[in-house]
């Protein structure tokens, strides 16, 4: 499956309600393309830090649901990110990788994720649940019931490489996406 749809169908999953962290590069233009929400952040820049800043969000927000919109390149430039998550053991923090092997927004060199299964990683850190999804079959039968249940949580699906040609940047300034996210944070 294309990252791109992937992203939509995950995104379609929690709702528009749900607060999202997008990490740097396709990711995020793919889900503002897709699926934009005053309760998606987007990364710009800072490589690597999506989990980071989720974690802290939901640390932040304990009765609101916490979805990362994460990239294997991005896990794999901030473990720590995960040892972090398993520790803090935040019931509302769900973790869902997109993993194509490759730093997809930069050229697309491989990464080496395809020896590192990260959702094994996640396991061994201490997330609750972890689980794959390599079809779109098996993404939506995983994702009828993912949310419902406590976190931490990692979801890794495996994509296909490639972007979306021509596919559009966020069109918001970092000031304009941290306001409007703050405003959806605030309100119930």
């Amino acid at each position: 499956m294309t990252r791109a749809d992937a992203v939509a169908r995950v995104a379609a999953a929690v709702g528009r309600g749900t607060l999202g962290v997008a990490c740097n590069g396709m990711i995020g233009r793919e889900l503002y393309t897709r699926a934009d929400a005053p309760t998606r952040f987007y990364m710009i820049g800072s490589m690597g830090l999506a989990a980071s800043i989720g974690l802290g969000l939901a640390l932040v927000q304990p009765s609101r649901a916490v979805v990362v919109f994460d990239g294997d390149g991005n896990v794999l430039m901030n473990l720590g990110a995960i040892a972090s998550a398993a520790a803090a053991a935040a019931g509302n923090f769900h973790h869902v990788v997109f993993d194509n092997a490759a730093h997809g927004s930069t050229g697309g060199q491989r990464t080496i994720s395809d020896r590192v299964p990260l959702e094994d990683v996640a396991r061994a850190a201490g997330y609750r649940r972890c689980a794959r999804a390599t079809t779109e079959a098996e993404l939506d039968d995983v994702l009828a019931s993912w949310f419902d249940a406590a976190g931490p949580s990692m979801l890794l699906v495996v994509v296909d490489r490639g972007n979306v040609p021509g596919i559009g940047r966020v069109e918001l300034s970092p000031a304009e996406i941290t306001a409007r996210f703050r405003a959806a944070c605030t309100s119930s």
